[in-house]
């Protein structure tokens, strides 16, 4: 069998998948991307490269559509030469964000094709619009929104299927794809991602050495922003520093924007949040940590008291699920899809996204008597073992939904991840009670 993946910053979510065909003795891998990262020797990388940059002239409705038809061109370019020389896929597994699969059937009409589908836009019930002191509603940005989703649906109707890692995720697309897709997370190391009551982790600044015994907050993302919830948890601070001045609090991510708007030029959301809040804050026991290797990222899961996850409803951080598996308490949102992993109470606790008070609450009660809520990081572990865990149950399902997709079977039965029945009612109901309590928080504040 014959193997292509397609991800502009290969592997990407393919990090297991990818190796794990490779390894097959009757497999041949080849990968296209746009970045050259280090490679196994049994996957051949291409790396093709747009030939223009976007036009200046362009509506601004269709820029964005413009830039997915460069790169889908380029990547195009790039699958016919391999075709010149002789490599036919039987399956082509392709990330289509950012454009990169648009031509791929017209190069080779009788490869079959399953596309990840990470996040299919919607002006309702999901991330536009979702946060007040955030949202563009205007008619212009409606359109552009609509106009981002042309990518997604030439790419499902070229597809024989398609693959998304949660079931808000695939929910987003429009039912009459749903027939023709799978709900199979990446998966996470368990073996790898597991409790260590014995680590500790130094603050080589502050002279400290952390343990389990300390009382140790802990924040989490790629990069701090609104979409993940960094104004709200820096917003609960203050209060948070007041019931637990013995606490340490570690910020872990970069000052930079993978999701949504960026702050006004110049800035970063760090300095706004800051400027707001920082003369609040006792900074001897706060850490920006920025971003760090992998190991030390575990350790700080290690030492955690309380992690506090937040996201708008949009794509599901591995670092969420990866926090679960080494028996964090996770305090997460109230929203898709962290509704459909933690079940408030039973394996960590919800609490409502725009409220920091109800964060600083969360966090007290877990400190103030750990050891009743142990089970809750216990059953947060079994969770992930159950549901997401690689080797067991996520890398078997790709491998077979990839042999069923190249030998044109419909996939296994039990491919999809059970739904979570009361998520969309409580979004809703949520949306119905915070939207205009939020919107007084924020009036207040600007005064």
């Amino acid at each position: 069998m014959r193997v292509l993946f397609v991800h502009q910053n290969f592997p990407g979510q393919y990090k297991h998948l990818a190796p794990a065909l490779a390894a097959r003795r009757d497999c041949e891998v080849v990968a296209l991307s746009i970045n050259r990262q280090p490679t196994p020797d049994n996957i051949k990388l291409i790396c093709y490269e747009p030939k223009r940059g976007s036009s200046q002239s362009l509506h601004p409705w269709v820029s964005d559509l413009e830039t997915k038809v460069i790169r889908g061109e380029a990547a195009a370019l790039a699958a016919a030469q391999l075709n010149r020389e002789g490599f036919r896929p039987d399956v082509i597994c392709a990330h289509p964000g950012w454009g990169e699969a648009l031509f791929l059937k017209d190069v080779w009409p009788d490869a079959r094709m399953l596309s990840f589908i990470e996040f299919y836009y919607e002006s309702q019930g999901s991330d536009f619009a979702f946060d007040p002191e955030y949202a563009d509603t205007s008619l212009a940005s409606l359109c552009r929104l609509r106009m981002k989703n042309a990518n997604h649906l030439l790419t499902l109707i070229a597809s024989d299927w398609a693959i998304s890692p949660t079931q808000f995720q695939r929910d987003q697309v429009p039912a009459l794809f749903h027939d023709r897709m799978s709900v199979i997370h990446d998966g996470i190391d368990t073996a790898l991602v597991r409790p260590n009551p014995a680590a500790r982790l130094t603050l080589e600044k502050a002279g400290v050495t952390l343990s389990r015994a300390d009382e140790v907050i802990t924040f989490v993302n790629r990069n701090l922003e609104p979409y993940r919830g960094f104004h709200v948890f820096m917003r609960a601070l203050p209060e948070i520093q007041k019931r637990r001045p013995n606490a340490w609090v570690l910020i872990l991510g970069g000052d930079e924007v993978s999701y949504g708007a960026s702050p006004p030029k110049g800035q970063t959301y760090r300095q706004i949040l800051m400027a707001e809040v920082g003369a609040k804050l006792d900074m001897n026991r706060i850490r920006f940590l920025g971003r760090v290797p992998y190991g030390n990222f575990l350790k700080l899961l290690h030492v955690s008291s309380a992690h506090v996850y937040l996201t708008y409803p949009f794509v599901l951080s591995w670092s969420m699920l990866e926090a679960m598996a080494a028996e964090c308490l996770v305090i997460g949102s109230a929203t898709a899809p962290v509704e459909e992993v933690i079940v408030d109470g039973e394996n960590g606790l919800l609490v409502d996204f725009f409220s920091p008070e109800a964060i600083a609450d969360a966090i007290d009660r877990v400190l103030d008597d750990p050891d009743r809520l142990q089970p809750l990081r216990a059953r947060a572990r079994q969770t992930v073992i159950e549901r997401y865990d690689l080797n067991t149950v996520c890398l078997p399902r790709h491998l077979a939904l990839v042999d069923a997709v190249a030998e044109g079977r419909l996939p296994p039965q039990g491919q999809d991840a059970p739904p979570s029945p009361t998520a969309a009612a409580m979004r809703r109901a949520l949306q119905a009670k915070r939207e205009p309590e939020y919107r007084r928080h924020v009036s207040r504040r600007r005064r």
